[in-house]
């Protein structure tokens, strides 16, 4: 049902010819129950099974803690690889915190670029679930990134919509401004759910979904890849990713 309070939006988009589901905010969707079986990519200890600049990437209490410096800075992205596994459909679930100079993200579905003038040894394109410490939209935790690619933000947080003919489709509005403020908790942990089935993605934010996106792209939709954790170029930075598991 639309609100009174975008009825307004709706006659104005009839008038105009434009869609006006996007102007309609959708009840809270929750993400599902952790499914049983769920497998841990990280040991909490050590960086075994993971591949990255080993003067970025550490363990703290915990914790996998990624950190650029003036002292120790990246040369372009640089990413944390989880080695020698790829995932196609899947539910990943993880929390996440990082300080508010620069962003990171959390790449599913993507490869590891080694051929060409590479930057660094650890170079990835595939989507990204941009991780950020900000509260104003549309700069915030959550939305898609094509990492490397060119499609850029591809869905934004807030959005229901689908990529298809080169362009994307908002369909829906999923979350406003000052809900994300309230759901966001600024400098601590919060909780991500990535759940991929086929060309349909959603993310979720502590619980409530705030991104769904389609990829009907019959060549740029990615269907399988590695997992990995960005630093970003540029300013320094730190971010550190906890509780990592996966169920296919």
């Amino acid at each position: 049902m639309v609100r009174r309070s975008n009825r307004v939006f709706f006659a104005l988009g009839l008038f105009l010819g434009i869609s006006a589901l996007a102007a309609d905010i959708l009840p809270p969707i929750f993400a599902p129950p952790e499914p049983p079986g769920m497998k841990q990519l990280f040991n909490g200890k050590d960086l075994t099974g993971w591949d990255g600049d080993p003067r970025l990437w550490s363990v703290r209490d915990g914790a996998i803690h990624g950190e650029t410096t003036p002292q120790s800075p990246t040369k372009g992205n640089t990413f944390l690889i989880l080695k020698n596994q790829t995932f196609a459909d899947f539910d990943l679930r993880l929390s996440f915190r990082c300080n508010s100079s620069n962003n990171s993200g959390v790449q599913y579905r993507s490869r590891h670029v080694t051929e060409g003038n590479v930057p660094n040894n650890w170079v990835v394109r595939g989507y990204q679930h941009e991780i950020r410490n900000e509260i104003d939209l549309p700069n915030v935790t959550g939305f898609i990134y094509d990492e490397g690619g060119k499609r850029g933000r591809m869905c934004l947080v807030g959005e229901k919509a689908t990529w298809e003919n080169g362009k994307k489709n908002v369909t829906g509005t999923l979350i406003d401004a000052e809900s994300f403020k309230k759901l966001f908790k600024l400098d601590d942990w919060n909780d991500v759910v990535i759940i991929a089935r086929g060309n349909h993605i959603q993310h979720f934010l502590n619980g409530r979904l705030i991104m769904d996106f389609t990829d009907s792209d019959p060549e740029l939709a990615l269907k399988e890849g590695i997992i990995a954790f960005q630093l970003h170029a540029g300013k320094p930075m730190w971010a550190e990713f906890k509780n990592i598991r996966i169920r296919e």
